[in-house]
């Protein structure tokens, strides 16, 4: 479903990271990452030209919003699977950001990726 696309995969809890990073492999995606801070995740952003990305709200080093930002200033579509609401700033810029509560499967994470991936717009799965 993937087609070998790069996905950058930024999350600082390493079992919710691996198993974000399997279910993309089970569905041809080639991973980036994953990444733990939002400075390695500039950095991996610099180096590859990512067709989309998965990623956490709040990381070791900081909110995800530099990130984001980045990836909207480059149309690469992306989710947000956190355990919190969007960094306020964020969501002050947009707030219909596709936004995937945690816990949340991985497989149900991938399938919203794709959605966006498809452009079949975003919506806030966060109360």
């Amino acid at each position: 479903m993937f087609d070998g696309k790069l996905v950058l995969i930024v999350e600082d809890e390493g079992l919710v990271a691996a198993d974000l990073a399997f279910a993309l492999e089970e569905l041809g995606g080639r991973i980036v990452g994953p990444v733990a801070t939002v400075a390695e995740a500039l950095i991996l952003l610099e180096e590859h030209a990512v067709a989309a990305a998965v990623l956490d709200g709040i990381l070791a080093d900081r909110d995800v919003t530099p990130v984001a930002l980045l990836l909207v200033d480059r149309g690469v579509p992306f989710v947000i699977h956190t355990g919190t609401a969007l960094p306020d700033e964020l969501a002050a810029l947009h707030p219909a950001l596709t936004v995937l509560p945690k816990p949340q499967r991985a497989d149900i994470v991938m399938a919203c990726l794709l959605n966006e991936m498809r452009g079949a717009g975003s919506q806030s799965l966060l109360g």
